[in-house]
């Protein structure tokens, strides 16, 4: 039995529910809003006014994460560094083709989009790395971004553990996946 003829009606439900959800909740909202006597409105765009000054506030960061994004995409740093790095990758089990991946997903989800769609036409999404890549991608984080739009955003100046631990996580997600992978497809 096909997926699609498995899970096919209940798949189409959830696309019905789906096409309905939002505008159902905005509605909520808005009527919510005026049964509580709120200007909705003035209220909108006075929340439309906060987030351009926090769009404003974490402007110059979120530029200079994207020029050290391109600088390092550019230049044949990570290439290098996965070339080095690889007796210990294969000491490790993990393919050190995948380093600029796990690398740039810790600072931009979008350039490592563009980096896994790079896997996907060289070996094919199906592939062992398009497979291990696609799961790392969605069991790691942004981590460099994530803690400059929120600490910025915030105003939080010490970080405490957050990187240390950030890092950890990532760590431990990049070695889950492999695992997952490797019990899951071989």
């Amino acid at each position: 039995m096909s997926f699609k003829e498995r899970y096919g009606s209940r798949m189409s439900f959830l696309l019905y529910i789906s096409n309905y959800i939002v505008p159902f909740i905005l509605f909520y909202i808005i009527g919510y809003g005026l049964l509580s006597k709120v200007a909705v409105f003035h209220e909108f765009t006075e929340g439309a006014k906060d987030g351009f000054k926090v769009v404003m506030g974490i402007m110059p960061t979120i530029i200079g994460l994207m020029v050290a994004v391109g600088v390092l995409r550019a230049s044949t740093s990570l290439d290098i560094l996965a070339s080095l790095l690889k007796p210990v990758t294969d000491l490790l089990r993990f393919p050190s083709e995948l380093l600029p991946l796990v690398t740039i997903k810790s600072l931009s989800s979008s350039a490592a989009n563009s980096l896994l769609i790079d896997i996907f036409k060289e070996h094919g999404p199906d592939s062992y790395l398009g497979r291990l890549s696609s799961i790392i991608m969605s069991c790691t984080e942004t981590i460099f971004y994530t803690m400059s739009v929120y600490f910025v955003t915030a105003e939080v100046k010490k970080t405490r553990y957050t990187l240390h631990g950030a890092i950890f996580a990532t760590i431990v997600g990049v070695i889950a996946s492999t695992i997952l992978t490797n019990l899951i497809f071989y």
